[in-house]
């Protein structure tokens, strides 16, 4: 029964994080710390992947279809996996093993070298100065680096495509035009925004009640990701259910 107990102090500690902050510029200043760290920080890595994945699903679409299915599937399928899966799903658990281990270490160390006791003694929320930046700055950057990766997503795959002469630029382009529905960018940046929410509240939930030392700091950043991950991922199902049926 102690998925209760975890389940009602994470509860709780939400109630206490979006309390109003009560210091505000220095909140803004945390928000743009947490904007820059969250989302500058993690282009480089989500640029990557995505170029990357584009290629392959283009490759791999190629070599399924070939001589019997139209070649402009090859563009469909590139941004029907981009924008529907690959991008809103596993980029933020990408984020969830650098965003969300680094939010766990770096609170259990405030919270096991006593950091977090001194701002309660100061009388400052200490879940709403430290975490509500974290979660905020999650939610807003997460869907514009998920936008940016099905960009470099698509585009890669058309170059991928237009290098190795397995489609021509009109028929990707063709492809990617074809059956296009606004919705399912909407249904991506919506879960993307859940996921956001997800990978820095459960982060910030297993680095805040951290204790003992630097062990426990890093057992508590390895329980961040994993649940982080699992909770994408049941998201995910619960989230598609939902909308696509």
């Amino acid at each position: 029964m102690r998925w209760i107990f975890h389940i009602g102090r994470y509860v709780h500690l939400l109630r206490l994080t979006f309390r109003m902050p009560e210091r505000g510029r220095m909140f803004r200043r945390a928000l743009m710390t947490e904007l820059e760290a969250i989302g500058t920080q993690s282009i480089g890595i989500v640029a990557l992947l995505s170029v990357f994945m584009g290629a392959v699903i283009c490759i791999q679409t190629a070599h399924q279809v070939s001589g019997w299915i139209p070649v402009y599937t090859i563009g469909f399928t590139v941004r029907q996996s981009m924008i529907l899966e690959f991008s809103p799903t596993l980029i933020p658990v990408i984020l969830a093993g650098k965003v969300g281990s680094n939010i766990a270490s770096q609170l259990g160390s405030m919270r096991v070298g006593e950091q977090v006791d001194a701002l309660e003694i100061m009388g400052i929320n200490s879940a709403g100065f430290l975490i509500l930046p974290k979660i905020l700055a999650g939610v807003a950057i997460t869907p514009f680096l998920v936008i940016l990766s099905m960009g470099l997503g698509i585009g890669s795959g058309a170059w991928v495509g237009v290098a190795t002469g397995v489609s021509s630029l009109a028929d990707f382009l063709y492809g990617m035009r074809i059956d296009f529905n606004q919705f399912d960018v909407a249904y991506a940046l919506t879960k993307t925004t859940v996921f956001g929410f997800i990978m820095t509240s459960v982060s910030s939930y297993h680095g805040y009640y951290a204790s003992g030392g630097a062990l426990e700091v890093g057992r508590a950043s390895t329980r961040a990701v994993v649940w982080s991950v699992v909770l994408i991922m049941v998201a995910n199902l619960v989230i598609t259910q939902l909308a696509l049926n």
